[in-house]
């Protein structure tokens, strides 16, 4: 079992401030803060993100647990970056500016998977794009820097959290060092953020420098040593990598040479210093814990003997240096092995990563809220609309999840390319029944216009609601990425009684009409209680019921780490049937990745070939998208199989990466699409497998129709035309400038 901390999320002291009471909105300019009798804010959040007092945006949930902490907390959203201006409006913060760059990735938010600007923005009134710089924690930090010098600032928020070890960014294709050290900020706290920022806010407030933090579990800073008492292990000690190739000898020189003796000895020569410096380029990383003082060391020896009889918990993991795991595609795929299976915060170790000089000290994870403290966070005082400022304007993602609820945090899933484990952890944070069920008395006295239709129950997913481990000892210490991959964990509960007494009583409450699920559905799980999937088909689906089987075939599965797809079959027929029982036509909408990791173009066709046979055609197709620090993007980018033990021969990916390749892959989902049939043909033709373009019911693409030939015939003449004017035009400009040539030579003549 996972231990809870000592001192619970409520019970600090509050903050002298707290007589000042619940502010209506969290203020976001100095008449509100007047209009409450406010001279400062203790604490300023600035954020991506418009302002919605609503539990599914960020800075709500920080801001007004802060709050109840008795801090007084603005909000400054979406400020102009271009200078500081917009970063003092609020004043100088007594204690600190917590910077965040919203519900999403900025970087996802603003450009597509093919690299292209977005010219939208969910969280912006009116859908605006543009309101946000590209990296955002790093823009705002260094504004809030220049704004009011000392003050700390401390990142966080899902972009901060995905930046926190030296990560292959896709959007510049190379390795980046830690957000940290772009963003100057003074503290990162990783992950759902409750527990850490509280504890530090009562510090910080008590006159703690907020250099001296240094042990807050869910939390990173900067240091240029291992901090004093704590021992440092190799992270090959761990997991062993593999081969590793040599970095060539600066002092190399290659010269050539006729005499053959001098030759041979120049080249053993080159042997013994390359074999040198590949001794040096393995051990490098390892040698490093010898860093420890000698003041250290003697700490250690002083523990008493409570201390003494478990040394492992005075232990951190060295992993690969930044300069080395931008430079060794193996060192990068091993440093993300480790850090994968230092998730668990009943047994994960601190981490240590030297960029440069200096380093990044990465603490364990937060332990997760009890169900008590979950309730809390959801309890507060929270409007459930965006801020008055906004006036009429709509904010998209806002109307998409106003009446939905949170039920849990966590997914034991570990989909490689999902960010949910990297951010939230595996272990499930269910909230109470009484909770819940109140928050559904909110909306009904909060939300203008409701209509008595929940839009969701859920989370990460659907249907992992109390769902933890049976084992205590195995919570405690398990390092799997996966409880349901390969197959699901013996130790795995996966009782939907929870789940299903919360659905009946939600829908029981007067004045609901309907209790959606819109949520993606963990398939693999549900049919493991036929009673939830009865439930869920009989009374919580609006026609149409979305899932993820995300692909068809072995290999993509795999490296997804994904169910293959007996339990799709299995779960379909169960749905239809129950529909059938309920009296209901209703549909699964299976969403796919094109472009995956693993993937081949004979996997996409087919993967087309399925979608046809079971009469599916896409509207929307997501390109694999490589996030920071997820497995996926280790595959993507190394191409080394890191799911597995590195081992001397690699097991190598295939990764489709090119604009040309990945458009393909996604061209292929969308067989039905006349537009792609082109490059599908041409694709086939060059797999040899031309028998799949006609008419018959076997094959994917009809052929080539007359109307295209001609077409294609126009195009092909427009462009010999196009290319046969060119050539006239440069021979005309050359006999123009042979014409002027010789012009200027008869006149030389004439004088």
């Amino acid at each position: 079992m996972i231990p809870l901390p000592e001192q619970k999320l409520y019970d600090y002291p509050k903050y002298w401030a707290e007589c000042y009471g619940t502010a209506p909105f969290l203020p976001m300019s100095r008449q509100e803060m007047d209009e409450l009798g406010w001279d400062s804010c203790d604490i300023i959040i600035v954020t991506g993100d418009a302002y919605v007092d609503h539990p599914s945006f960020g800075m709500a949930i920080i801001g007004r647990m802060l709050e109840a902490q008795g801090f007084r907390v603005g909000i400054i959203a979406q400020p102009d970056w271009h200078s500081k201006d917009a970063f003092m409006q609020l004043g100088k913060p007594n204690l600190f500016f917590g910077v965040t760059a919203g519900n999403m990735d900025s970087m996802i938010n603003r450009y597509t998977a093919e690299r292209r600007l977005r010219h939208d923005d969910a969280y912006t009134p009116n859908d605006e794009g543009g309101k946000r710089p590209d990296r955002a924690v790093t823009a705002y930090t260094q504004r809030c820097k220049e704004a009011y010098k000392g003050v700390p600032v401390i990142i966080g928020g899902i972009e901060a959290s995905l930046r926190r070890i030296a990560h292959y960014d896709y959007w510049s294709d190379k390795v980046r060092r830690s957000v940290l050290f772009d963003a100057k900020a003074d503290l990162l706290i990783y992950g759902n953020a409750e527990r850490p920022l509280v504890e530090i806010a009562h510090r910080i407030a008590r006159g703690d420098e907020v250099k001296t933090i240094t042990d807050v579990r869910g939390s990173a800073f900067l240091t240029k040593q291992a901090l004093v008492g704590w021992h440092g292990i190799d992270s090959r000690d761990v997991d062993r990598p593999g081969k590793i190739e040599p970095i060539i000898s600066p002092y190399q020189e290659i010269t050539s040479t006729t005499c053959d003796s001098q030759s041979t000895d120049k080249t053993e020569e080159v042997n013994d210093v390359t074999k040198t410096a590949q001794v040096i380029e393995i051990s490098n990383f390892k040698t490093q814990i010898s860093s420890t003082s000698a003041q250290q060391a003697s700490s250690l020896q002083n523990k008493s003997w409570q201390d003494k009889k478990k040394p492992w918990l005075y232990t951190y993991i060295n992993l690969p240096t930044f300069e080395q795991v931008k430079n060794n595609k193996v060192l990068y795929a091993h440093a993300s092995r480790i850090f994968h299976q230092e998730v668990n915060p009943g047994s994960a170790k601190p981490l240590m990563q030297n960029h440069g000089d200096r380093s990044i000290w990465l603490n364990p994870p937060a332990y997760p809220l009890s169900t008590e403290e979950m309730d809390s966070v959801f309890d507060l005082a929270y409007q459930r609309v965006p801020h008055p400022s906004y006036g009429k304007a709509k904010i998209p993602a806002y109307d998409m999840i106003k009446t939905s609820i949170n039920i849990m945090r966590g997914c034991f899933g570990g989909c490689t390319f999902c960010s949910i484990t990297e951010h939230e952890g595996r272990i499930i944070q269910s909230r109470s029944e009484e909770s819940i069920l109140n928050e559904i008395e909110d909306i009904k006295a909060k939300v203008p216009n409701f209509t008595g239709v929940i839009s969701d129950l859920g989370g990460p997913t659907a249907n992992m609601y109390k769902l933890n481990c049976k084992s205590p000892k195995a919570e405690a210490t398990c390092r799997k990425p996966s409880c349901v991959w390969p197959t699901i964990c013996g130790h795995l509960d996966t009782d939907h009684t929870p789940t299903i007494n919360l659905y009946r009583k939600a829908r029981k409450i007067k004045g609901i009409k309907k209790v959606l699920i819109a949520s993606g559905v963990r398939y693999d799980l549900a049919v493991q209680d036929p009673e939830y999937v009865k439930e869920l088909a009989q009374h919580h689906v609006g026609g149409y019921l979305k899932i993820a089987p995300e692909h068809t075939e072995e290999g993509p599965l795999n490296n997804m780490m994904k169910p293959g797809m007996g339990s799709y079959n299995q779960f379909k027929e169960m749905f239809d049937h129950y529909s059938k029982v309920a009296g209901k036509k209703q549909y699964l909408i299976p969403y796919f990745i094109s472009a995956h990791p693993g993937t081949t173009d004979l996997d996409m066709v087919n993967l087309a070939l399925w979608l046809k046979e079971n009469n599916f055609k896409l509207d929307q197709v997501q390109n694999f998208y490589p996030s920071p620090l997820a497995n996926a993007t280790t595959l993507y980018h190394t191409e080394i199989n890191s799911l597995k033990n590195i081992h001397k021969n690699n097991d190598t990916v295939t990764v489709p990466k090119g604009t040309i390749q990945r458009r393909l892959h996604k061209a292929i989902l969308r067989y039905h699409d006349s537009n792609n049939w082109p490059i599908i043909r041409q694709a086939l033709k060059k797999m040899g497998l031309a028998k799949l373009i006609g008419n018959k019911p076997e094959c994917l693409v009809p052929p080539e129709s007359r109307s295209e030939q001609q077409n294609n015939n126009k195009t092909k003449q427009r462009n010999n035309n196009r290319s046969d004017h060119k050539a006239k035009r440069g021979l005309t400009r050359f006999s123009s400038n042979q014409f002027s040539d010789r012009k200027n030579s008869d006149r030389k003549k004439t004088n």
